[in-house]
């Protein structure tokens, strides 16, 4: 068993450089060129000599053009020419998110006027002569079928929408409609099937239905939900054939099958954390544990009371969507953990730099890099800088109690997933205690639990070696950068 182990590090390694080769082989060949459309980021994806229709890419809400590229490289490969964006405050776009997110009038018609302002950058690539198809997941969906009723006319073509919801749609528009949703997306499925019923009543999923010149048809990709349909094969073929058969261009490539070898990259790197810090410094650890009435308590009176005290603090001086409520949120939620910890003697230990450099380095430089490259967007621009220094003020005091909580990941699983349960629940207290204005912090549900399985088993590693404090250190930096990247850039101007 002992030598088995020892090759297990060069395993995942292995592993790991295979994953990079098959996801760099979905990009070979294409030309992929990055620039700015005044001042809306644009990834350009195209076969060398291509001239074929346009396709315009929109992300969903709190997305960004690489979580789309799936998507894109697929198209690019089929010879179509490929324009994907990052929507205001979102990814690397500079301009942050405006007007008013309930309001059809405020928000959605800037990200209409946004995309509008792509498609017509699209329609005047060299030797274009057909309409530009337009392609968008999840908020995306609503704002593209927006933009094509609000477009000149012949200027946009067929509409292909993941995930779907959306009001403008009539028996009428778009004329021409794909709509792809996830096996697990129950509501957004039922939609697609009454956009269906506006043309043909009674119509099922995997039929096309027609009526003069009205189009549409409805695709279920299986074991898929509302993130990971981004990856099916059924859906990118889908899509695929679908353009191909509104241009009369019959293509055989293969859809580019990159979120499979985007999980098999990010767990080898996750596992390669352990050998590495098996030579991080080793420091002693205050291993007492905690009764089950006081671990309880260091679980509940946060959870009830971080919701209710953060209520009081100032809000809007950050340009984030909820983003100061969160650092406040997280700040006492520590504090109160820390506070406790103190009372009933676990004590803050020795922190390695060493070991939280390290750890950093490795979540930020390494795995959050690969997810850049191939996933979402993971590196911080503008405003965002400023963002991850203030979260980090509660991000820091957050992960250091929850490392002390956890013992250094040496509590059994049952006592980690309370805590991290712990957590989630007073963000959803939290919601319901004023949920027209915190209603967004259930979009980082998603991001908190991807952390925990990833950064989280990481600082484990660390923490088991190096300490609770350097691994919560670290952690915390990560955890802020991580919301950084995430939230949607917001301002209350109009424009």
């Amino acid at each position: 068993m002992t030598q088995v182990r020892r090759f297990l590090p060069a395993l995942w390694l292995a592993l790991a450089a295979l994953a990079v080769v098959m996801l760099e082989r979905d990009r070979a060949g294409l030309e992929i060129t990055r620039f700015d459309v005044l001042d809306t980021p644009v990834t350009f994806y195209t076969l060398p000599g291509a001239d074929g229709p346009a396709v315009v890419v929109a992300h969903g809400f709190a997305g960004s053009r690489q979580i789309m590229e799936a998507w894109s490289l697929t198209l690019a490969r089929a010879g179509y020419r490929v324009v994907a964006f990052d929507f205001q405050g979102h990814g690397r776009n500079p301009r942050p998110m405006s007007g008013d997110v309930t309001a059809v009038d405020g928000t959605t018609r800037l990200l209409v006027d946004e995309t509008l302002k792509i498609v017509r950058a699209a329609a005047a690539l060299p030797g274009l002569d057909a309409p530009v198809a337009l392609l968008g997941h999840s908020m995306a969906t609503d704002v593209i079928v927006r933009a094509a009723a609000a477009a000149e006319p012949g200027l946009v073509g067929p509409v292909v929408a993941i995930s779907m919801f959306s009001q403008a749609v009539t028996a009428t528009h778009p004329p021409n409609l794909l709509m792809i949703t996830g096996q697990g997306e129950g509501a957004l499925r039922g939609f697609a099937i009454e956009a269906l019923g506006m043309v043909q009543p009674g119509a099922a999923e995997g039929v096309t239905v027609a009526n003069g010149d009205i189009t549409r048809r409805a695709v279920v990709a299986p074991f898929t939900e509302h993130a990971t349909v981004l990856w099916s094969e059924t859906g990118l073929t889908a899509a695929r054939d679908w353009l191909d058969a509104y241009y009369a261009r019959p293509s055989d490539t293969r859809v580019a099958d990159t979120g499979g070898w985007l999980l098999l990259l990010l767990a080898s790197i996750v596992v390669l954390s352990a050998p590495l810090a098996r030579v991080l410094p080793d420091l002693p650890e205050n291993r007492r544990r905690l009764s089950s009435l006081r671990f309880a308590a260091v679980l509940i009176l946060p959870m009830l009371a971080a919701p209710l005290l953060a209520q009081l603090a100032p809000r809007g001086w950050l340009p984030v969507l909820v983003a100061d409520y969160l650092m406040v949120h997280l700040a006492l939620y520590g504090a109160i953990q820390l506070g406790l910890l103190h009372l009933w003697g676990v004590r803050v230990m020795r922190l390695s730099p060493t070991a939280t450099l390290a750890l950093a380095t490795f979540g930020i430089g390494v795995f959050g890099m690969a997810l850049d490259r191939y996933g979402a967007s993971f590196w911080p621009t503008g405003d965002r800088w400023a963002m991850l220094a203030v979260l980090a003020l509660g991000a820091i005091p957050f992960m250091v109690a929850d490392a002390l909580v956890t013992r250094a990941g040496r509590e059994g699983l049952g006592r980690r997933i309370l805590a991290r349960m712990a957590f989630l629940t007073s963000l959803a207290l939290a919601i319901a205690l004023d949920l027209e204005r915190l209603f967004f912090l259930a979009i980082i549900a998603p991001v908190i639990v991807l952390y925990f399985l990833t950064m989280g088993l990481m600082g484990r590693w660390v923490a088991r070696r190096s300490g609770a404090v350097s691994a919560g250190v670290a952690l915390g930096l990560i955890l802020a950068w991580s919301l950084a990247v995430s939230f949607p850039l917001f301002t209350d101007a109009a424009s």
